[in-house]
């Protein structure tokens, strides 16, 4: 006769989770979007300007790219570092934007995300401190934390279009300082720095032997006579900048999940032993895609960027006509970041409570400046990667709700 089966205690079990996951952050556009799905299962219309997701579908020429490819049995492991097409793809994109790339120096990964992981460990170390902008992409700040390091910010203000104050960054270097972290065309301000700023930060990066972290996945999305330029164009920079890019804005292919990072020779084999480590490797057929998006027709693009262009200008008028808030519209990326400090100070309630009652009594879903750091106080996050009528309600909607809120 068989014994029956033992069970489990019911005790919770002790787990032994270490401590560097206690710096690990999360996103709050991706937690705004789940309490938002959690009001749309019951029934709710929710107006989603809270992701920083383009609308547009990826481009058929993509997509058959990608399609072909698994047709064509395209399954298989793949380098760590992504296959010679891609990167030599990758190298020439970058080129053509005045930026010296060798397809050896190229780390493709699933997202651009990885780079800014594998950066932190490979350059960080305990106690090491590494500059950040507040307010910045949370993901900054918890790649430095995760890799024991600690992150020292420095402030971004709309006084100054959100661009980095050079000698502010300059007094909060000390011995410990070992990177610099600089994001241009900016999430969450759409803040873009000017070439004279950044010519001043090469300096400072070089007088003080900083490694240059330079995220500029937004780059396409430029509202501004020129393309915005590159630190890593700047003599002597290429040799310590590390470039974090990728595909999901330019090429609408959030879900694809293909980045990449450019980095200086030495560093190559260590993101590539990464990689290997972290993913093996990135898909092939996601690869063939990413060749399409680089080398096929940029016609998606273009229209993508006008079309935001117009919705920039319906976003930061509509904005600017509630009383209350303050707006200059924003130089780059796709992101408005109006100043409501008067409105909630009048009302006595923080960014994160007006954006709150936003969600939950008008259905607009956007973030609270406070969700890129402790400087995004009295500010709110909208995305314009959304459809014209749905911002055209969702605006109406926050006009609504400033009204109320005056009375």
């Amino acid at each position: 006769m068989n014994e029956p089966m033992s069970t489990l205690s019911s005790a919770a079990v002790q787990l032994p989770i270490a401590s560097r996951m206690d710096g690990l952050r999360g996103e709050g556009a991706f937690e705004v979007l789940a309490s938002a799905r959690a009001l749309e299962r019951k029934g709710r219309q929710i107006l989603h300007l809270e992701i920083g997701e383009p609308d547009f579908p990826t481009a058929p020429h993509i997509v058959e790219a990608g399609v072909r490819a698994l047709q064509n049995g395209e399954t298989k492991y793949g380098p760590a570092g992504g296959i010679l097409e891609l990167r030599v793809a990758i190298a020439n994109h970058l080129a053509s934007h005045g930026i010296n790339a060798a397809p050896d120096d190229v780390i493709v990964t699933p997202g651009s995300k990885p780079i800014l992981l594998y950066c932190a460990l490979a350059l960080l170390e305990n106690g090491d401190e590494a500059l950040i902008p507040d307010p910045a992409y949370p993901i900054y700040d918890s790649a430095v934390r995760f890799a024991g390091a600690t992150p020292i910010t420095y402030r971004l203000d709309s006084s100054t279009g959100f661009a980095p104050d050079v000698d502010a960054i300059s007094a909060s270097i000390t011995s410990r300082t070992r990177v610099l972290v600089l994001n241009t065309p900016q999430n969450p301000t759409g803040g873009v720095i000017d070439e004279g700023r950044l010519n001043a930060l090469a300096q400072l990066a070089e007088a003080n032997d900083l490694i240059v972290i330079v995220d500029e996945i937004y780059r396409p999305f430029n509202y501004g006579a020129s393309q915005p330029p590159s630190i890593l164009t700047i003599s002597g920079m290429r040799e310590r900048c590390i470039l974090v890019d990728g595909f999901s804005k330019a090429y609408a292919m959030t879900g694809w999940r293909l980045g990449y990072g450019l980095v200086p020779t030495p560093l190559a084999s260590r993101f590539a032993l990464l990689a290997l480590n972290d993913h093996a490797c990135v898909p092939a057929f996601v690869q063939r895609a990413g060749i399409a998006a680089l080398t096929g027709t940029q016609e998606p693009l273009h229209s993508m960027i006008n079309e935001f262009a117009a919705r920039r200008a319906l976003m930061a008028d509509r904005l600017a006509a509630i009383p209350g808030v303050r707006i200059d519209a924003p130089a780059g990326a796709f992101y408005a970041f109006p100043n409501v400090s008067d409105a909630i100070q009048a009302a006595g309630i923080t960014s994160a409570q007006l954006a709150t009652k936003l969600l939950q009594e008008y259905g607009v879903a956007l973030l609270p400046g406070t969700a890129f750091g402790a400087a995004g106080e009295g500010y709110l996050r909208l995305s314009f990667a959304t459809g014209r009528a749905d911002l055209d309600k969702a605006l109406t909607l926050v006009h609504e709700c400033f009204r109320s809120l005056s009375s």
